[in-house]
């Protein structure tokens, strides 16, 4: 996705629960009320609400309390919420004299400001409580390069933070094996394989003076060729490494932290994109239901064998997941696989033949029409798959992928994309295929991936390049 970094350290997840408590405060307080007041009363109490949720995140944002690098400390974070919170209050409080909107509403507004502070100190343990139990769920998989003693210290900083990040392992700079070192992955020089092996998506760079920051400059070259996120941790002035567009500075306790990346990072982009991929998968699979049932029938009247077809597939950085399909071909299809590929029609990797004998009466219908791609819905509602994204590649092509082929499994994979409506399958050269992912990843934004779900409905209807 394209580099931009704005709000990458944004908890943007947080700060969507501060809003959706300050609503819920006010619709129970409501409920509780009942008919005690008038609607107009109640739309002139919904608007105090808006104004005092308004000033009061962006009190929050302004005191750097949504900055995942901030550390936590239960007097300090209370003492920043109370604050945002009296502003918010007294601002309201204001507006409600100025305008004067009735005794009533008075009322429920004082009301509706004790609830909201009780709900607001209860949430902040909550939420860190969950913080610390799902710190590495669906957290970013990282593996560290340096001095293990570095590490220790900067490790002792990170988890003071709301950060979340998955430790891999440690890699050796020279191949010297220390005492205390966790789950060593493998020596700098084989930083590739580690990528590839350990479905890495940061790489840390633990350097301590800014003497050395060149001699990274190599192994940096190679993460961002490989789509991978490099943070590079230092105590010193790191001007010689800042050369490049696609960086930001920050700072984790006392130290610096540059991070490069060709993915975007931007919370809030990626939050809304996950959104609309639950939503698109949820009223894809209510509208079409009917669809997959008869399918379903079909398949079953047709052949033998089971209704869905299962397959590892690779999704973001090497994860593996299992895809759904419907099946299309015979049972025994990856058996006789080995026969065809000489009649592959794909320049690369990807195999594929047009008049394909392994291919059902029922398949041959749904492959035209992209029926037996419907239950990928359920991929993306897991979160294994986007709506939008590139191609899902099977285990064997990713295995033969070149250095520079491996960006294009940066991002998760999508039932739909730049493949699928540019052509499909009557593109055959899989150079062209990894064109036309990294400019989707590159150039990416919500309206390109809205533009292609509206382009792929149009290349549905024309059943252009399915077979």
């Amino acid at each position: 996705m394209n580099r931009r970094n704005k709000g990458a350290n944004t908890n943007a997840i947080q700060m969507c629960i501060d809003i959706f408590l300050i609503s819920v405060v006010y619709f129970i307080e409501k409920m509780v009320y009942g008919n005690y007041l008038r609607e107009s009363t109640y739309l002139k109490c919904f608007a105090l609400v808006i104004v005092f949720g308004v000033v009061y995140i962006l009190a929050n944002k302004e005191a750097r309390i949504y900055n995942v690098t901030l550390f936590f400390y239960m007097d300090r974070f209370w003492k920043i919420l109370t604050k945002s919170w009296f502003l918010a209050s007294i601002t309201t409080i204001v507006f409600m004299y100025v305008y004067n909107p009735g005794p009533g509403a008075r009322q429920f507004h004082f009301h509706y400001l004790l609830f909201t502070y009780i709900a607001i100190c209860l949430n902040m343990i909550v939420s860190r409580f969950l913080q610390m139990v799902t710190t590495t769920y669906k957290a970013p998989r990282a593996a560290y390069v340096g001095t293990f003693e570095e590490f220790e210290k900067f490790n002792y900083f990170l988890n003071k933070t709301s950060m979340k990040i998955e430790n891999v392992g440690y890699i050796l700079e020279k191949g010297e094996l220390e005492n205390r070192v966790f789950n060593v992955l493998g020596n700098l020089s084989e930083l590739e394989n580690i990528i590839r092996n350990y479905e890495i998506d940061q790489i840390y760079f633990m350097q301590h003076t800014d003497d050395n920051l060149a001699q990274i400059h190599e192994y940096v070259d190679i993460c961002l060729e490989m789509g991978v996120t490099v943070k590079v941790v230092i105590d010193a002035d790191g001007h010689h490494l800042m050369n490049r567009p696609n960086s930001f500075v920050s700072s984790v306790g006392t130290y610096p932290l540059i991070t490069y990346h060709t993915v975007t990072l931007n919370t809030y982009e990626q939050l809304v994109k996950r959104l609309m991929d639950i939503f698109v998968s949820l009223v894809g699979i209510i509208i079409t239901s009917p669809i997959m049932l008869i399918t379903a029938i079909a398949i079953k009247l047709d052949s033998s064998g089971p209704v869905l077809f299962k397959q590892k597939r690779v999704g973001q950085n090497g994860r593996t997941f299992e895809i759904y399909k419907f099946r299309s071909m015979c049972v025994d299809a990856e058996e006789k696989k080995e026969e065809l590929l000489s009649q592959n029609e794909m320049d690369g990797f990807m195999f594929k033949i047009k008049d394909d004998p392994r291919v059902t009466r029922v398949g041959r219908f749904i492959r035209k029409t992209s029926i037996d791609e419907l239950p990928q819905f359920f991929n993306v509602l897991k979160g294994d798959m986007s709506v939008v994204g590139t191609r899902p590649p099977t285990l064997d092509e990713v295995s033969q992928y070149k250095r520079e082929q491996w960006r294009r499994i940066s991002i998760k994979p999508g039932i739909t994309g730049m493949w699928q409506i540019s052509g499909r399958s009557s593109i055959t050269d899989f150079d062209d295929v990894v064109e036309l992912d990294l400019k989707y990843i590159d150039n990416w934004s919500i309206l390109t991936d809205v533009q292609i779900i509206l382009k792929t409905v149009g290349v549905l209807f024309r059943r252009k390049g399915a077979y």
